[in-house]
């Protein structure tokens, strides 16, 4: 029997991060054969991770990582199964190694193909599966090119990108405030105008539908009904549609009261209430139509042209939810 020394587990033990006594049992089964013993403790992680495949590995970590240019980034998730682990500075790092790594492939297909430490991305995972012993994955996997690109992570569980048109004195402020909104409210799409007609006809339809449900058990129990909007998107609110709504409060002004001379001081708050209770669709997943977080007298896009010209041009989020 090979004789094992202190030195040697401890050799495999930085190699690998799995426990003493599994190295030590490893190098013993290798006959102190160092690269066997890998083999070995890799062996014991695929048997983990087979037994493991049907759990749930919603926890992890989420990483960002941008080029030295600034015109590339990528943003994943390293998912495992308890927030305990998730939370272990040696899992935090390996993390963010594998983000460098990341950074340099376009899917999550060629990202767990890619070489990391002498073994693939995905040999890795499974590694660290039997020296962990949860079922360790990828979870999402966005990669964003630009002229240039900030991203933001919070927290470690939720990661943003966003692309800029062009790289000015105060792109990297305004990329990271836009990913801290991409973040935070989780659009689906750049702009309202983005939306196809038959989409924003079935959600109107379904939105109004629902909120008439909802309308019907408030009342029962008494309580203060919803506005049930005509409209969810700025792209149906058209220059005849604003014309009647615009007549339409200036004819509640008169029923109330209100002398026609004030009306130019009222009639801006209304219109923009109107504007917002009908475009409920476009705050929720349009990110430039979006009331911004910090600041909600503005949307994004207004917030963004403040900043100079440059234009957001795209973004990717990646949660652990």
């Amino acid at each position: 029997m090979a004789k094992i020394t202190a030195a040697d587990v401890n050799k495999l033990r930085k190699a690998t991060g799995a426990g003493m006594m599994d190295c030590k049992n490893a190098l013993v089964e290798a006959e102190g054969d160092f690269d066997k013993a890998i083999s070995v403790l890799r062996k014991k992680g695929q048997k983990i991770a087979e037994k493991r495949a049907d759990r749930d590995s919603s926890e992890g970590v989420v990483v960002a990582k941008i080029n030295d240019a600034n015109n590339r980034g990528v943003v994943f998730s390293l998912n495992c199964e308890t927030d305990f682990v998730a939370k272990n500075d040696t899992y935090v790092e390996m993390a963010n190694e594998l983000g460098d790594v990341a950074l340099n492939y376009n899917s999550k297909e060629e990202f767990l193909a890619a070489d990391f430490q002498g073994m693939t991305v995905a040999e890795k995972l499974i590694e660290q599966t039997g020296v962990i012993g949860e079922k360790l994955e990828i979870g999402g996997f966005e990669v964003l090119e630009a002229p240039f690109v900030g991203a933001y992570v919070h927290g470690n569980k939720i990661g943003a990108l966003t692309g800029l048109s062009k790289a000015t004195e105060s792109a990297e402020e305004v990329a990271k405030s836009v990913s801290m909104q991409v973040a935070s409210m989780g659009a689906t799409t750049l702009s309202y105008k983005d939306f196809d007609a038959d989409f924003v006809a079935s959600e109107t339809e379904a939105r109004i539908a629902a909120i008439e449900k909802e309308n019907e058990e408030l009342g029962r129990l008494g309580k203060t009904l919803k506005n049930v909007p005509q409209y969810i998107s700025m792209s149906q609110l058209t220059p005849e549609v604003m014309a009647k709504a615009e007549a339409d409060i200036k004819e509640e002004l008169k029923a109330e009261g209100k002398p026609e001379q004030i009306w130019d001081r009222i009639l801006p708050g209304k219109i923009d209430r109107y504007v917002a209770d009908n475009t409920t669709m476009d705050n929720e997943k349009a990110l430039l139509d979006q009331v911004f977080i910090m600041d909600e007298s503005i949307n994004v896009a207004k917030y963004v042209a403040s900043k100079g010209d440059a234009e957001v041009v795209g973004f990717k989020r990646v949660s652990l939810a």
